[in-house]
C-alpha cells in the first residue's frame, strides 16, 4: 500500500523552484505561471486524472517517451505517486510563496553588496528563511496526498501490492459487507498518519525558526 510520500519527494522541490519563480517573475508571466499550478485545485479531481491519463498513457505524447525509457505511470505506483503529487502541488506552493515574499529585500540587497550570487542567495538565505513555510507547505501536501482519491484511482486504478493508496483501500473495504472494522482501522491510520506529521512539522518548524533568527 502507498503512502503520499512517495510523490512529496519529488513534489516538494519543485513546489520551492515554483514558488520562487512566482515572487521572482513578471506580472504577465507570474499570472499565466499561478493559473497553471492552481489548476489542480480548480478541476475535479477525476477530471485532473483523466488529463493525466491521456498525456501519460501508453499512446500519449508523453507517455510514449517515458516508455522508450522503461517508466510506466498506468496502474502502477509511480502513477499513483504522481497523480497524488501533482493534487497536492498547490497546496505546497502557496505558504513557500508567502514565506518567500515575507523575506525582508534588504536582506538579499545587502547580500549582492559582499557578492553572493543567485544561486548562492538561494540556498544560504532563501531556504533557511522560508523553512517554515517549506515545511507547512510538505505537510500540507502530505495531508493532501493522504486523502487523494479520485485522480489517483483513474489514473493508476488500486491493484494490490502495486497501486493501492489508503484512501483506495479504505473505500474497497466499504464496498465489501462485513468489511467494516478494517475500513475503521485503515481510516484510525491515516489519522495517526495525518497527526504525526503535524506534531513532526511543528517541532521541525519552531527549531527552523530559531535556526534563522540566529
Amino acid at each position: 500500500m502507498l503512502t503520499p510520500d512517495d510523490g512529496q519527494v519529488v513534489g516538494l522541490p519543485l513546489a520551492l523552484l515554483a514558488a520562487q519563480a512566482l515572487v521572482r517573475l513578471p506580472p504577465t508571466a507570474r499570472t499565466l505561471l499561478e493559473a497553471l499550478v492552481q489548476l489542480p485545485l480548480v478541476l475535479p479531481p477525476v477530471a485532473t486524472g483523466f488529463i493525466l491519463l491521456l498525456l501519460l498513457g501508453r499512446q500519449g505524447p508523453l507517455g510514449a517517451a517515458f516508455a522508450q525509457l522503461g517508466v510506466s505511470f498506468v496502474f502502477t505506483w509511480t502513477g499513483a505517486a504522481l497523480a497524488s503529487g501533482v493534487m497536492a502541488f498547490p497546496l505546497m506552493v502557496r505558504p513557500i510563496r508567502l514565506s518567500i515574499e515575507a523575506i525582508d529585500l534588504e536582506v538579499g540587497e545587502a547580500a549582492v553588496t559582499l557578492g553572493a550570487g543567485a544561486i548562492v542567495r538561494f540556498f544560504r538565505l532563501t531556504i533557511p528563511l522560508a523553512a517554515p513555510g517549506i515545511i507547512a507547505g510538505g505537510v500540507l501536501g502530505f495531508a493532501k496526498a493522504l486523502g487523494e482519491f479520485g485522480a489517483t484511482i483513474t489514473l493508476a486504478g488500486a491493484i494490490p501490492g502495486e497501486s493501492l493508496t489508503l484512501p483506495a483501500a479504505i473505500w474497497g473495504a466499504t464496498q465489501a459487507p462485513g468489511s467494516e472494522g478494517r475500513a475503521a482501522a485503515l481510516c484510525l491510520i491515516s489519522a495517526v498518519l495525518a497527526l504525526g506529521a503535524v506534531f513532526v512539522s511543528e517541532a521541525v518548524a519552531r527549531r527552523a525558526s530559531r535556526w534563522a533568527k540566529v
